[in-house]
């Protein structure tokens, strides 16, 4: 098996204190599609870039193909990389820049051949062969840099950020076209992103980082409907997810001095849980608009998304929001004072110092 290992990864500057990746343990299976999450300066490039042979580990191993891989040399490692900005030869054609590291490693010209034909024919290339990066669009480019990956036909197929210069609709089409690339081809391929949205489309598997930890590793849905902390249900979803201070008392919690229907499952989670004040998350899809039942609050600001409507209120001094589906334009104005009720079945409880999920 060609897995990616990872085995108390750290890595740090020796000009500075800070560590950039803080004892990493996760493995990446072999033709896994798995995409590095997280916010800016959070560490996922660099754990891309120790991967690829470009930075070098401070302590811990990372092992490829069942080997320790800390000191092997970067041309060995069967990678191919696709950077943020495309790095494509200014000087040379479409072909030449797919077929030059072929070219380099003496393939026969017959192989070369059917390589570029096959990429080109992947990515949509065709007729643009003669064309030099300066007469290719945004898209244009960047199908280029994956074809020239994909023509190396590695094992390892490694993107930094590769969609950050497009448009949404380009990027939207590139999303779909990576998959389908790697349903085809079932390469391992590790993708960094610091868009959620293109973590949860491309990866089946997401590793969320945050200051050189990884705060969850696991499926999208996994880390969307059941965050292990209070970073990750704060960082996935759009809006996302609210987390409400609340009381704790006879093993019931409440919102405001009321209580809130936990539903079934959760109730047995606070019979060991000594504190008298945790966090409660709710995502504002599974947050309902009553006329007089339930937490009233006052509307503060209104967002219209075309197709539903996010409302803000303010509770205990903090904001939070609402997503109406069905909406009505004219139902809610700022001001008014609506009820709110949390699905019970939708509820996360985390712990009030550690900020971890009552449910990991």
């Amino acid at each position: 098996m060609k897995d990616i290992v990872f085995k108390n990864v750290c890595k740090s500057y020796q000009d500075s204190k800070h560590m950039v990746l803080d004892h990493l343990n996760f493995t990446i299976q072999d033709g896994e599609r798995l995409v590095l999450l997280g916010p800016s300066g959070c560490g996922k490039s660099t754990t891309l870039r120790i991967i690829a042979g470009l930075s070098d580990i401070t302590s811990g191993q990372l092992i490829l193909n069942n080997q320790v891989a800390n000191h092997l040399e970067a041309k060995d490692r069967n990678i191919s990389m696709v950077f943020q900005n495309y790095a494509l030869y200014p000087h040379m054609t479409v072909r030449d820049n797919i077929t030059y590291g072929l070219k380099i490693n003496k393939l026969p010209k017959d192989e070369i051949e059917a390589r570029f034909q096959d990429a080109i024919k992947t990515l949509q290339l065709d007729g643009l062969e003669d064309r030099k990066p300066k007469d290719l669009s945004g898209g244009q480019r960047q199908r280029v840099a994956l074809a020239r990956a994909l023509v190396k036909k590695t094992d390892y197929f490694l993107l930094d950020e590769p969609l950050s210069n497009l448009d949404a609709q380009l990027r939207l089409h590139a999303r779909k076209e990576l998959v389908r690339i790697h349903e085809k081809y079932h390469m391992t391929l590790i993708y960094v992103t610091h868009d959620q949205v293109e973590a949860m489309t491309i990866g089946q598997r997401i590793v969320l980082l945050n200051q050189g930890k990884i705060q969850m590793a696991d499926t999208p849905y996994n880390i969307y409907n059941h965050p292990k902390n209070v970073f990750t249900a704060k960082f996935i979803g759009s809006p996302s997810m609210n987390i409400i201070p609340a009381q704790v008392k006879d093993q019931e919690v409440y919102v405001k001095d009321q209580p809130v229907n936990l539903g079934l499952t959760l109730p047995a989670l606070l019979k060991t849980y000594s504190k008298d004040q945790i966090y409660l998350g709710i995502r504002p899809e599974h947050i309902k608009i009553n006329k007089k039942k339930g937490f009233p609050v006052q509307v503060n600001y209104l967002e219209d998304y075309g197709n539903r409507l996010g409302i803000y209120f303010n509770l205990m001094g903090q904001e939070y929001v609402v997503i109406a589906n069905d909406k009505d334009g004219t139902s809610y104005k700022e001001g008014d004072e609506i009820y709110l009720t949390f699905n019970p079945e939708k509820i996360s409880l985390f712990d009030i110092d550690t900020e971890e999920n009552l449910e990991a």
